[in-house]
């Protein structure tokens, strides 16, 4: 349901209903004064015993709910009506106490609430108690009576009613300061070492690029997507709100430090076992991969197996079953020729035979993921019961932070792991490192490693199956290294170390692991063919090439329908030959560049994804210490840069 049917009935609807100019007059209040839209709640905090000014929080998607109870909690109450039964009315149907208040001549306000008198206290225990339940559920009365054993309530005041009061406001502001001022955010993944680490605790400045208004303000404070422990979503969509930024100070930079919602988290895998219950970085890259694994599974490949390995256990069974009759017409043809050039004609058919049907594999592995709610997880070697796939709107998918390396209408491209941005060199932070695959390197400690370049194993450098250092590290380290070893060879991971080349159809294969996630573009970690970043007004003509790149921008984000029929573009069923964009889109990259499910993976991150400019670190501890030990003090209340 769309926000305005909420402000309607909140502040036009509700006073009418309830019979509010009744009630202010007894109140010695003008009648007038019930009509006056947003006037009409400052008046009725005041009757409440509450500032005028409360009246203007009806104003915040999200608060104006938990305001509307209260209001109506704190007017009746000056009627008399403070019991269990009484609350409960107030908060759920408080048109029925209105209604007598309005119409019962016997009925008038009362002096306010006199705490010293214990008869009145007691009276409106019960409802107190349930008023602060519904505020914070039980951690709410813990704090209060707790707070209240420390800090002697207010003059005759019981601990629920002082601290409950306290704690309801304390948490409206903490919504209103999350929401639209700063919001406070752990680092949970590397990919944005060495400038950010896990562990870090940031703040993020919503007022930079302009707070978002909630999509789904109805939400519980202070919880992102889900209720921990009760493992709930934390959020209800029956009020809806379109998108909309306030203004900021300034627009999304070129390599700015960015928060955003997760763009591929418009459909999200829930693993209750993952951190924030979300499996993997990609769900479209799930579904990839368990679109090949049931097309494997179809043709009696096993779990994890490498093709070529398949293609020699059961060579007969290849040849006589597996060849598509596109790829060669008789077995004859095979006749003199050696193994590997047979299989090099048995993969041609095998990985054709996918690839022409994609879109069925994929939707078997939707149906699976969905329905049958299990996943193969190849890096566990295990299939993963989860609880299927929850959509998320906007506002509540996965915070990420990367930097932002391109904005609108900027053009990128990435070779050999150097970022060009509109043809010339990006610059490298100081805290961006690049991986590496290094040659005659010593072998020392790991106590030594540490003590003299800082390097942490399992982090920052491993040893691959080959026996060669694997370093993860900055310019800087690698400099310092090299000056220490001046006989290593140091080699970027995928551009100078030896590896056997990919195959046509094994190429074809990677490349749908990158965005555009199609067979046909070539892009990887450390090349990316050169693309255009969406611009706000630009328009485009839609060629079979640029679709590749623009679908998902065109039917995701921009929520059009498009069909390609008989060699023509349809966009919401109307033929098409152009399309212009309605949001400006911006490419993130984590500056752990060889350990980051970045754009490179999941693509353009529209501009109502952006939540706000990471600010500062204001607090840092190392995940193989224990607290308070283990505070990074150098990085406490740190710039982020």
């Amino acid at each position: 349901m769309n926000a305005i049917y909420f402000y309607l009935f909140f502040i036009l609807i509700h006073p009418i209903i309830s019979q509010w100019w009744k009630v202010f007059a007894k109140a010695e209040r003008k009648s007038w004064e019930a009509f006056v839209p947003l006037y009409n709640y400052c008046v009725a905090s005041k009757i409440g015993g509450q500032p005028m000014w409360y009246g203007v929080l009806m104003l915040f998607p999200g608060v104006h709910v938990v305001m509307y109870f209260v209001f109506n909690v704190a007017l009746q109450r000056r009627f008399g009506y403070y019991g269990l039964k009484e609350t409960a009315l107030a908060i759920f149907l408080p048109w029925l106490q209105y209604a007598k208040i309005a119409s019962d001549d016997s009925i008038t306000v009362l002096e306010p609430m006199d705490w010293n008198n214990e008869k009145q206290a007691q009276a409106r225990a019960a409802g107190d108690h349930l008023a602060l339940f519904l505020s914070l559920p039980i951690f709410g009365h813990v704090l209060a009576l707790v707070v209240g054993s420390i800090f002697k309530p207010a003059k005759g005041k019981s601990p629920i009613k002082d601290w409950g009061e306290t704690i309801l406001f304390a948490l409206i502001a903490a919504s209103i300061i999350r929401t639209y001022v700063f919001e406070p955010f752990k680092i949970p993944t590397g990919s944005m070492e060495k400038t950010l680490l896990i562990g870090d605790f940031l703040f993020v400045n919503k007022l930079a690029y302009g707070p978002k208004v909630p999509n789904t303000p109805l939400s519980f404070p202070l919880f992102h997507n889900n209720i921990p422990f009760i493992d709930i979503p934390s959020y209800s969509t029956l009020e809806k709100v379109s998108y909309y930024r306030l203004p900021g100070w300034t627009n999304v930079n070129r390599y700015d430090v960015v928060v955003f919602n997760y763009p591929s988290g418009d459909t999200a895998v829930y693993d209750p076992r993952m951190p924030m219950g979300l499996m993997g970085h990609d769900y479209h890259g799930i579904v990839l991969n368990e679109a090949r694994r049931l097309f494997f599974l179809s043709k009696n490949v096993k779990e994890n197996e490498y093709l070529e390995d398949y293609f020699k256990r059961d060579y007969n069974k290849a040849l006589g079953a597996q060849f598509d009759k596109k790829t060669i017409d008789s077995l004859s043809q095979i006749e003199g020729l050696t193994v590997d050039a047979v299989f090099a004609l048995f993969e041609k058919s095998f990985y054709s035979e996918f690839l022409d049907n994609l879109e069925y594999w994929k939707n078997q592995a939707r149906h699976e993921i969905a329905v049958n709610k299990r996943t193969y997880s190849a890096g566990e070697g295990m299939f993963i019961d989860h609880k299927g796939v929850i959509p998320r709107p906007v506002d509540k998918r996965e915070n990420y932070i990367k930097r932002c390396v391109g904005i609108p209408g900027d053009t990128l491209e990435i070779i050999d792991a150097q970022l060009y941005v509109n043809g010339k060199k990006a610059p490298i932070f100081a805290g961006q490192n690049l991986g590496y695959v290094v040659d005659g390197f010593p072998r020392i400690s790991a106590e030594q490693m540490e003590e003299r370049f800082g390097l942490v194993i399992g982090n920052d450098y491993g040893i691959n199956g080959l026996g060669q250092f694997i370093f993860f590290i900055t310019k800087s380290e690698k400099e310092l290294l090299k000056k220490t070893y001046p006989e290593a060879s140091f080699k970027l991971m995928g551009i100078g170390e030896m590896k056997t080349p990919l195959s046509e159809y094994e190429q074809k294969m990677s490349n749908l692991n990158y965005y555009p996630k199609s067979a046909l573009v070539q892009n990887s970690t450390e090349n990316f063919q050169k693309f255009w970043i969406p611009k706000k007004g630009a328009t485009i003509p839609l060629t079979k090439e640029n679709i590749i790149w623009y679908g998902r921008v065109i039917t995701a984000y921009e929520r059009h329908t498009l069909e390609e029929k008989n060699g023509k573009v349809y966009i919401d069923g109307q033929e098409a030959s152009s399309y212009t964009f309605e949001l400006n889109y911006y490419w993130m990259m984590g500056d752990n560049r060889y350990n980051s499910a970045d754009s490179r993976v999941w693509g353009f991150v529209p501009e109502d994804h952006i939540v706000g400019r990471a600010a500062i670190v204001w607090l840092s501890t190392d995940q193989r210490g224990s607290f308070p030990m283990n505070i990074r003090w150098k990085r406490v209340f740190t710039k982020i840069k």
